[in-house]
């Protein structure tokens, strides 16, 4: 039986989901399975669409209203060449949450926020979500250096409480929760809720292959490793063979396979040359990195795909939250969602009973 507990914050009161938790936005992982099961639990799922053409993200957005009829979100990459044609589909198909990577601009915010969605940027530092907030943003996420995929250096014990302090939207907290004590502790702080990546990849709703999960239940806390040879960013990965060997190989080496892979990635997505370029101008501008680093960004779809999809570790890699080492089961989204609420729940009537 879902859970009779209840918490109520700002992020349920703007979305409408019953629990403050989010499934975040992976690539190649958050498809539509995966965040109906999260919705179908109370929770709020986010599809990933940086990985899928504008026509594959119009049909994911699809199934998804065809397996629940509850609320979900779309991540967005605002630095897409297409970004308000994508924007516009979550008008069109009424979607509920708009979340990005990066800060989007004032007038696509607008654009959003006119529709009835709400919109949710991805900051790293205070001064990001000061920047969105005065543009209009309803909520945002923050990030801590313990979270997986591209992350910064700050813990969230750290930057959440900078980030508070710093806007008055409400804010929810990324990088290090797995379970309902971290959401206790979140909410304690004064966030609004939780977002969960590796949490959610490791459960049996998600579409990553069964022994890619298992794979990911042996690894310790000292399983994840942060490069930025994947793709000249800090990338947070388990620390597999393949990411070893990725750290050691000659800088010649990794351009011959960032050529490669950048085919791969122009076939897969059926981007001309000029849209390649001209989201490479787009994200150098947004994320200050050199054209060196904008060639390998390429390889990050596919090196994730091979991993995440492909289930091939020998050519792929895998994202990661240092939570890994501390997970050692593969629940439902609904059974994960539950004990979460039910835990969290318990400890905040603790806590409240020990003022005097």
């Amino acid at each position: 039986m879902p859970t009779s507990a209840r918490i109520r914050t700002p992020l349920t009161e703007l979305t409408g989901v019953e629990h403050p938790i989010v499934q975040t936005g992976m690539g190649w992982v958050a498809g539509p399975r995966l965040v109906s099961a999260t919705a179908e639990a109370g929770g709020l799922g986010l599809l990933a669409s940086a990985t899928m053409t504008l026509e594959e993200l119009e049909k994911a957005i699809v199934e998804v209203k065809t397996r629940t009829n509850r609320p979900f979100g779309v991540n967005l990459r605002a630095d897409a060449g297409d970004a308000v044609a994508r924007a516009d589909l979550l008008i069109q198909h009424r979607v509920k949450v708009a979340s990005f990577a990066l800060a989007p601009t004032k007038d696509l915010i607008s654009r959003l926020k006119d529709e009835g969605i709400v919109v949710m940027p991805s900051v790293g530092a205070p001064r990001h979500a000061e920047k969105v907030a005065s543009w209009g943003a309803d909520l945002v996420m923050v990030q801590g250096a313990e979270g997986g995929g591209h992350t910064g250096s700050v813990p969230t014990t750290l930057l959440l409480p900078s980030v508070l302090d710093a806007v008055d939207i409400p804010v929810v907290a990324g990088g290090g929760f797995f379970d309902g004590r971290g959401l206790a502790a979140a909410l304690a702080y004064g966030a609004a809720g939780v977002g969960m990546g590796t949490r959610f990849l490791l459960t049996s709703d998600s579409a990553v292959p069964q022994r890619i999960k298992e794979q990911y239940l042996t690894f310790d806390l000292n399983g994840t490793v942060v490069t930025r040879k994947a793709d000249g960013m800090p990338h947070r990965l388990l620390r597999t063979t393949f990411v070893e060997n990725l750290e050691s190989e000659r800088a010649s080496r990794r351009m011959v396979d960032t050529v490669r892979r950048t085919l791969e990635f122009k076939k897969m997505s059926g981007m001309t040359w000029g849209q390649l370029m001209s989201d490479g101008r787009a994200m150098k501008k947004a994320s200050d990195r050199t054209w060196g680093q904008m060639t390998q960004a390429a390889n990050t779809p596919m090196l994730l795909k091979a991993g995440l999809v492909e289930g091939d570790t020998t050519a792929g890699m895998l994202a990661s939250g240092q939570v890994v080492g501390l997970i050692d089961d593969l629940p439902s989204c609904r059974e994960l969602i539950d004990s979460m609420v039910d835990v969290a729940s318990a400890r905040l009537a603790h806590l409240a009973g020990l003022t005097v």
